[in-house]
């Protein structure tokens, strides 16, 4: 593994561990040559995926990409990082054991806003301004009235 700092070759492990969840081994490090720590995260990886874009473009899945995809609506939100982590894990899991290799983005974007309408409401309407392109007051309101009524008849039993 390449140091982040120096970019020496040769870095070795001092501790390894499971992560919180169990879906990734946790490793520190340290370069033989500046001494420098650093964690890495071993994952599973099933297949390559790839996203389809709106326009019919096709690039690499990225989880970074999807993990600021929740961060950003969650930001000053009770929300905790080790959650974030979790519900990323439980998507790429659901991409990866779905079969297929191109995701369209619009079923990822799926997945995010069903994780945040469990995470955060506020979360949840921050994601779906961008997501469904709200574009005026309006669009707001109709949103929130059927996110109303969804919460009533959640409620209601």
């Amino acid at each position: 593994m390449r140091c982040p700092f120096c970019g020496h070759d040769d870095t070795q492990v001092k501790d390894s561990r499971p992560s919180e969840d169990s879906a990734a081994i946790r490793r520190r490090r340290e370069c033989t040559h500046c001494d420098a720590r650093f964690t890495t995260f071993e994952r599973v990886h099933l297949r390559d995926l790839f996203v389809i874009k709106n326009d019919g473009r096709r690039e690499p899945f990225d989880r970074e990409k999807l993990v600021r995809s929740l961060k950003l609506p969650l930001q000053k939100r009770p929300v905790n990082i080790e959650t974030i982590e979790q519900s990323v894990n439980d998507i790429v899991r659901q991409l990866e054991s779905s079969g297929e290799t191109d995701i369209p983005t619009k079923a990822i974007g799926e997945y995010v806003m069903e994780v945040l309408a469990r995470l955060d409401s506020i979360a949840y309407v921050r994601y779906a301004s961008i997501y469904k392109d709200f574009r005026e007051v309006d669009d707001f309101n109709a949103f929130l009235g059927d996110l109303k009524k969804n919460y009533k008849k959640a409620e209601n039993g």
